[in-house]
């Protein structure tokens, strides 16, 4: 869309507030007259017609402004659908496009500077959906949720769509020739006074281009501000070895796992393979069958520690001295250090490691101290595991920096920098508490800014220039184990967006590349025919780092214990699952989708234990001022069974009031009190305000009640007795309903509880395949979520260490479906294939169907969401999948099994004159999903996949009771308990 076309653009018209005003059919000419005199409209022209500007009338009337919106409009149009390389007409239509036929191309996504390989589909030239790509180590073919959403903020309305000074839309050329001074300037100074402020980053062509600038500038000096780093693991193996390694854990070859507050299965570069070795051990079927052990120690309650056989919380002060305990006790001192955990809990711990020998690992917390990392590689070492469970490469980010935004700002202050240019990083939100970032960016001669919004950072700066997202770039990128891949663009630039190569291009004195040449270059020992292959397969062969031997100094290279932990309340600080530090703060997608264990949508909130709440006698939603580091803020509580007491745990990534979408979200901003790069906070003061405020959250229920959700075991009961989930009478086979032949297929689904870790893909991929509106905080907060996937989340034992339970939700499309016999206009059917159709044409919104659906499946558009003139910005049209309908207001929606890709593979099979493979058609859930525990396939294939998962002992349906007869089932989870540590686990309902 152009400049006017969307509120919150640079032309400052809101066009959604005169469609609004139009739709009433009052003041209609009246309102066009107005806006097309204003000074506005003026300046719109001058952008976006700049030929005409010059003739536009002193007083234009409301027929120049309709001409004008409407051409820019038609040109929006148009290059929204334009190819990456060239507009072709479908006169001469290019082989590889088939309209109606989706083509997927190979590229690579960041996250915290490392690449995750990517498969996207397009449409036309427009993507449309985001998948992992199997040849990559770092996705294995699956996705998160952030990943996800990258179609939905490539296409965001709010996306900065042209240059700007000084806060004034400018034009591209103007800016080249602003920097073509600069340049001059750093040539005869050397970059004396200059600097860049980089954003983390793992690209070859980066790194390259940046020893040029240094070489060209001898002068310039360079800084990185990346809000989210961890460094103490390059500090713990510089003591240790000598130099900076980074580990890599295989934790498909550990038998005992020890996590020490390491959420490794929803943190970091590598934790969707880590996630995908880790299922593999814990895959039971057989009571012969093997399964690993996981313990861990956490500062909050994490996915990883939901996962955990064993599970102790402890304040985030007390961790290091957890640490110095399990080494000393391994090397079995005679004196070992006091600490929080009990000391049976740590003797059988040690035990349980030992005798994994080379298949134990120990992982620490990336934002744990150098210490806790020098003891884990010492501990895996003694143990044998290093060089097995454990591996050391070379750090895939080798970009030597000056320092970083403390530095930086300090040389602003004594007058040694004067220039800044700053790279998608934007360090007036998430600068620490005691920096003024902004007294020190706003004494600068020159602040240049880019990135994708107009955000903090690009409202202070002399120059903003609009970034080219990543489904728009050319770039390259390494994964966590040092593989390189390519980044290639999937589209045009929408809104004529720099790369970040374009931009340190220019900044070196060449104004007149293109990205892909640029990147082209750093790799041109790869001949046309390596190109197009790595392009094609998304990695760059033999490209991953080598395991490197070094060997170890004694007595942990003189690291020592930071502090003991004290009595006071500790901090400790994460990062939003979704958001991270508040970059994707404007996708409305990541924030309406629940957060695995709080459930909470469109806010954050300060996490504390039951007991800290008991004592200072506040519930949910009670506003707390936190102080901390001379500084202090309001935040609402929210209480979480199984958090260390004496803790709050802080999240980033809200409080951006920038956006249309983020200023919806409430919450605070939890960099207010971060000292430094820190992680943990000590001696922090929390005390009670007489306010509350609401904290939206979309599951009000925690325990299952004796009710038999969640069917669990431990691995000795389910060798007793595989048939575990049959505690209970045999569910009821007679039934009133008729039996339903089927000829062909029998769609089906099976999902292993005991694999599901709860991490939401699922549910984001469902959102992203479907067309799934997101409707807002309001709409949110009555209940009216519109996700046709569900994770449920229970507890189970006590509120200071309870067992949690994760339970994926979708229709189960029963055989003998309560839903089908009560719509009056018979919208809800039964297909020939198995399937729990929803007609929407029929539908007439009775909600009959969903008060007689026992599992609360269904989902009611009670607005019209996807209406393009909402005032909260939802997906754009141009993110939807054209395989799926968009619904109306006013009909029932629920999953499909996606019906879509079912019949896709259908038409395909019949054009081959053969049936469907047993694993042809892949749900977007099933796709998705990091450690694969959702299966798919016809139940009429008698060894089919999802036949052999529906013939395990512990396949249950969920309410079988009620003999509705689910097609999507369950695998009872299994756990795997030290028996010195616990009770051998019964077979329990929940």
């Amino acid at each position: 869309m152009s400049a006017i076309a969307e509120k919150g653009s640079g032309s400052g018209i809101d066009i959604a507030a005169l469609r609004r005003r139009l739709a009433n059919g009052r003041d209609m000419w009246r309102s066009l007259d107005e806006i097309a005199g204003t000074v506005e409209f003026r300046r719109f022209v001058e952008a976006e017609f700049p030929a005409i500007a010059e003739r536009l009338p002193a007083k234009p009337n409301r027929r120049t402004l309709l001409k004008l919106m409407g051409a820019s409009l038609s040109l929006a149009g148009l290059a929204a659908c334009s190819r990456a390389e060239s507009i072709v007409p479908y006169v001469r239509q290019p082989e590889i496009l088939v309209p109606g036929k989706p083509v997927c191309y190979a590229t690579t996504l960041s996250s915290d500077g490392f690449g995750i390989g990517a498969i996207v589909e397009s449409h036309e030239g427009r993507p449309t959906k985001v998948e992992g790509n199997p040849d990559h180590p770092a996705s294995r073919g699956a996705t998160d949720a952030v990943m996800q959403a990258a179609v939905l903020t490539l296409f965001d309305p709010d996306r900065s769509r042209t240059p700007l000074k000084d806060g004034e839309p400018a034009s591209y050329g103007d800016f080249l020739k602003g920097m073509a001074a600069l340049v001059s300037r750093w040539t005869a100074s050397q970059g004396q006074g200059g600097a860049l402020l980089l954003d983390a980053s793992t690209s070859p062509t980066l790194a390259a281009q940046i020893d040029a600038l240094r070489a060209h500038y001898p002068k310039l000096k360079l800084y990185r501000h990346n809000p989210l780093a961890t460094s103490a693991a390059g500090e713990a193996s510089r003591a240790l070895f000598g130099s900076a390694l980074t580990p890599i854990h295989h934790l498909d070859r550990a038998e005992v796992i020890f996590s020490l507050d390491a959420d490794f299965l929803g943190e970091g570069p590598g934790r969707l393979a880590y996630a995908r070795d880790f299922a593999v051990r814990r895959r039971v079927r057989n009571p012969s069958d093997r399964m690993s052990r996981l313990y861990a120690v956490e500062s909050t309650p994490t996915i990883t520690g939901a996962t955990a056989d064993h599970r102790l919380a402890v304040k985030p002060g007390g961790i290091e001295a957890v640490a110095a305990a399990l080494r000393a006790t391994l090397g079995g001192q005679a004196e070992v250090p006091s600490s929080l955990v009990d000391p049976t809990w740590m003797t059988a711990l040690s035990k349980d490691l030992a005798a994994a020998g080379r298949n134990a690992l120990m992982i620490p917390g990336a934002h744990q101290s150098a210490f806790v990392h020098a003891a884990a590689l010492a501990v895996n070492a003694e143990l044998g595991a290093l060089g097995n469970t454990v591996e050391m490469i070379e750090p895939p980010d080798t970009l030597q920096v000056d320092g970083d935004l403390t530095t930086l700002c300090d040389a602003v202050g004594d007058g040694a920098i004067d220039t800044v240019v700053v790279v998608s990083a934007n360090p007036l939100h998430t600068a620490p508490t005691g920096l003024d970032a902004h007294k020190a960016f706003s004494s600068l001669k020159l602040l240049v800014h880019h990135g994708l919004y107009r955000d903090e950072t690009a409202f202070l700066s002399h120059w903003h220039v609009p970034a080219a997202h990543e489904l728009e770039s050319w770039s390259d990128i390494r994964a966590h184990d040092g593989t390189a891949s390519l980044v290639q663009p999937l589209i045009a630039p929408l809104y004529d967006g720099k790369t970040l190569h374009e931009l340190l291009a220019v900044l070196g004195g060449q104004f007149a590349t293109d990205p892909l040449s640029l990147v082209r270059q750093h790799w041109a020992a790869l001949d046309d025919g390596a190109w197009k292959k790595a392009l094609g397969d998304g990695v760059v062969p033999h490209s991953a780092a080598k395991p490197i031997s070094a060997t170890m100094a004694p007595e942990l290279g003189g690291l020592k214990p930071a502090a003991k932990a004290g009595g006071g309340i500790d901090i400790r600080f994460v990062a939003d699952p979704w958001l991270r530090d508040g970059r994707f703060a404007n996708a409305s997608w990541l924030q309406e989708l629940p957060r695995p264990l709080t459930k909470i949508v469109w806010g954050n909130a300060a996490l504390i234990s039951p007991a800290m709440a008991e004592r200072l006698k506040i519930e949910n939603g009670n506003i707390v001022n936190v102080e901390a580091n001379g500084a202090d803020l309001d935040a609402p509580v929210w209480i979480v069974p199984g958090h260390p007491d004496q803790t709050v745990t802080l999240s980033f990534g809200f409080g951006r009031k920038v956006g249309s979408v983020a200023a919806l979200s409430e919450g605070y901003n939890a960099f207010r009190l971060r000292r430094g790069l820190e992680w943990i906070s000590t001696g922090a003061a929390v005390r009670p305000r007489e306010s509350s405020v609401r904290i939206i959250t979309t599951q009000h229920h925690q325990a299952m009640e004796g009710r038999a959700i969640v069917r669990h075991a431990s691995l000795d009961t389910f060798r007793q007795n595989p048939h575990f989930v049959r505690k209970d009478a045999p569910p009821p086979t007679e039934s009133l309903y008729p039996d339903w032949p089927y000829s062909q297929e029998a769609w089906a689904m099976a999902i292993d509880l005991s694999a599901c870790i709860g991490c939401m893909a699922c549910v984001s991929a469902c959102q992203a395949e479907n067309n799934i509106a997101p409707v807002g905080p309001d709409e949110c907060e009555r209940g009216h979520e519109m996700h046709w996937l569900r994770v449920d989340r229970y507890y189970a034992g006590p509120v200071d260490a309870p067992d949690t339970f994760f339970q994926p939700v979708p229709c189960m499309h029963c055989e003998k479906a309560p839903c089908e016999l009560v719509c009056p206009v018979n919208a809800t059917v039964h297909t020939h294939d198995g399937l729990n159709a929803q007609v929407y044409n029929r539908c007439i919104g009775t909600r009959y169907c969903s008060q007689n659906c026992p599992y609360k499946v269904r989902r009611f558009n009670f607005l019209d969401h996807q209406s393009f003139d909402k005032d909260e910005a939802g997906p754009e049209q141009g993110a939807h999948n054209p395989n799926v309908s968009v619904r109306s207001r006013g009909v029932m929606e629920k999953c499909t099994y996606c019906v879509q890709r079912i019949s896709a593979r259908r038409i395909q099979a019949q054009i081959e004159n053969r049936e469907i493979a047993d694993g042809e058609v892949v749900t977007a859930c099933q796709q998705a999903c990091p450690t694969q525990a959702i299966i798919f396939g016809d139940l009429n294939r008698k060894n089919a996949h999802v036949v052999r998962e529906k013939s395990a002992p512990q396949n249950y349906a969920l309410l079988e009771e009620l003999n509705t007869r689910p097609r999507t089932t369950y695998l009872g989870r299994i756990s795997n308990p030290n028996g010195e540590l616990a009770r051998q686990g019964e077979a329990t309902d929940g």
